[in-house]
């Protein structure tokens, strides 16, 4: 049997990073993708340190870069297979809305969002042929449950989980199983280098500033909490085993099932209280 070929998106660091290594130890050829190829020094000498490199290939991708798309497309041709495509690319875009612009706006979601039908739409013809793959978008906590100061992040991932949903049941026929991870906090640096602020929510004379401070506060107050993202990457790799029998959703991470739960079961009015309550302290 031919070695299975796993496409990964955002792979310089963070679960893209972990997931690719995961997948070379599992037997993969893994096509590990980021924007800047400058960043890729961290995955090589990890590779390289398990005997893991000749494993990888480790391919430019901008996922908002159409150019950038159609020259990856010519790569997989000559490829002429894909197994699993792990949509994971992406950033937070934070501040508050009144003080975010369109363009912010926009910018998160060709990311986020755009980004993975580009190349969900990239790599679909082949998994149609095969009659058979995996495709695995990294959602978020996020995706289910709106979180001040992080609107474009939040919409942006809400707007990936309706994707999903559809996309799974118009592949699912054709044997392509569509899955999402929906991680809470972990250490990685999506809230560190890979988040951007909008500059009026940063300055002092935002009406918003004192909020701000309290949300960064509960933030920095969670940080011993944060999981181990090698969690996350063996979550994913472990889908690509069994994925004819996934389930649609993995929430993964600590109190990420009970508070799911429990924005379901709690009335607004109560959920709202509750949260503003665990901000503001009163």
């Amino acid at each position: 049997m031919d070695q299975k070929i796993a496409v990964i998106t955002g792979s310089s660091s963070g679960f893209g990073l972990l997931t690719s290594l995961e997948f070379a130890r599992k037997g993969f050829k893994v096509i590990a993708t980021m924007r800047n190829l400058e960043k890729s020094k961290e995955l090589e000498q990890l590779a390289k340190k398990e005997n893991l490199h000749h494993a990888l290939n480790i391919h430019a991708l901008d996922v908002t870069n159409n150019h950038s798309v159609s020259v990856f497309k010519d790569f997989i041709k000559s490829i002429g297979r894909v197994d699993v495509l792990v949509n994971n690319a992406g950033y937070a875009m934070g501040g508050f809305s009144e003080e975010i612009t369109i363009d912010e706006y926009q910018q998160q979601f060709e990311t986020n969002f755009f980004g993975v039908i580009r190349i969900t739409n990239t790599i679909l013809p082949f998994m149609r042929n095969q009659g058979d793959g995996l495709i695995v978008n990294v959602s978020s906590i996020s995706g289910l449950v709106g979180f001040p100061g992080i609107s474009p992040y939040v919409a942006s991932k809400h707007a990936l989980e309706g994707y999903s949903e559809s996309l799974r049941l118009e592949l699912k026929p054709n044997g392509i199983s569509v899955a999402l991870v929906e991680p809470g906090s972990f250490n990685t640096n999506i809230w560190t280098t890979g988040k951007k602020v909008s500059l009026l929510s940063q300055n002092i004379a935002s009406p918003y500033h004192n909020y701000m401070r309290k949300i960064e506060a509960q933030m920095k107050k969670g940080e011993r909490n944060y999981g181990n993202p090698k969690q996350v990457a063996s979550l994913i790799t472990s889908l690509a085993d069994k994925h004819r029998y996934i389930h649609l959703r993995y929430p993964v991470g600590k109190g990420v099932k009970s508070m799911k739960t429990l924005k379901h079961l709690l009335p607004w009015r109560l959920w709202e209280k509750i949260f503003l309550l665990r901000i503001f302290n009163k």
